[in-house]
C-alpha cells in the first residue's frame, strides 16, 4: 500500500512555512506522496475556540523564539510580514483554486507565497505587492486574483476548513497518516514512524 500524508495548512503559518521547506527532503527520505490541505486556520481557531499563540503574549514570545532555532537549524530565512498574524482569506483562495483548476503550478504558487511571507516579510495585504510576487513567480496575478472571487473555490476552501474541524486539527500545520493527526513542524519524525509502519 502506497505511502500518505496529508498536509493541512494555511500560508499565515510560520510553523506551516518551515513545515513546508522540510517536506521535499522528507517525502525523498520517506517515499510519502502528499495530499495538500489547504484551509482557512482563522475559520479553524474561530470553530475550535482556540487563538494564534501569538496572541498570548508569554507563549507568543516563546514560540516565535522557538521558531527561530528551527529556522536556523534548518537553514531557512525567517521574517514576520507587517501586522502578523495577517487574514490569509484570498492567499487561501489562490492556493485552493490552484490545486482544483491546475494542480502542476500549484507547489511554485505556495512556494512563492510562503518566501514572500516568511522569507521576505513582504506585506501580501497590498495588491501590488501580492501581484508582484505572483508575476515574478511566473503566474498571471489578474488570474489568480479572479480566483477569489469564484463561487467553486470559495466553497472548497469553506468544505476543507469545516473538514479540519470535523477531523479535530485546531492549528497548523497538522498532518495525518491515516485517521493519526500530528500537529506542528516539531512532530515530522513521528509522522515519519507512522509512515513506516
Amino acid at each position: 500500500m502506497a505511502k500518505t500524508l496529508e498536509f493541512w495548512f494555511d500560508l499565515g503559518s510560520p510553523a506551516a512555512y518551515l513545515a513546508w521547506k522540510r517536506l521535499p527532503k522528507f517525502v525523498a527520505q520517506t517515499g510519502a506522496s502528499v495530499v495538500y490541505k489547504p484551509m482557512l486556520l482563522g475559520g479553524v481557531f474561530k470553530a475550535q475556540g482556540n487563538a494564534s499563540p501569538v496572541t498570548i503574549p508569554a507563549k507568543g514570545k516563546w514560540l516565535l523564539g522557538d521558531l527561530a532555532r528551527f529556522a536556523r537549524r534548518d537553514g531557512v530565512p525567517l521574517a514576520y510580514p507587517p501586522g502578523f498574524p495577517v487574514n490569509t482569506l484570498p492567499l487561501m483562495r489562490i492556493t485552493i483554486g490552484l490545486l482544483l483548476r491546475n494542480p502542476s503550478r500549484f507547489a511554485a504558487c505556495v512556494d512563492a507565497l510562503f518566501d514572500a511571507l516568511f522569507g521576505k516579510a513582504l506585506d501580501l495585504r497590498d495588491e501590488q505587492a501580492l501581484a508582484a510576487t505572483l508575476a515574478e513567480a511566473g503566474f498571471d496575478p489578474a488570474e489568480l486574483l479572479a480566483l477569489g472571487s469564484d463561487p467553486e473555490i470559495k466553497q472548497a476552501l469553506i468544505k476543507n476548513t469545516e473538514e479540519a474541524v470535523a477531523r479535530g486539527v485546531f492549528g497548523a500545520p497538522t498532518f495525518f497518516v491515516g485517521d493519526e493527526m500530528f500537529w506542528g513542524q516539531d512532530r515530522m519524525e513521528f509522522v515519519a514512524e507512522a509512515l513506516a509502519r
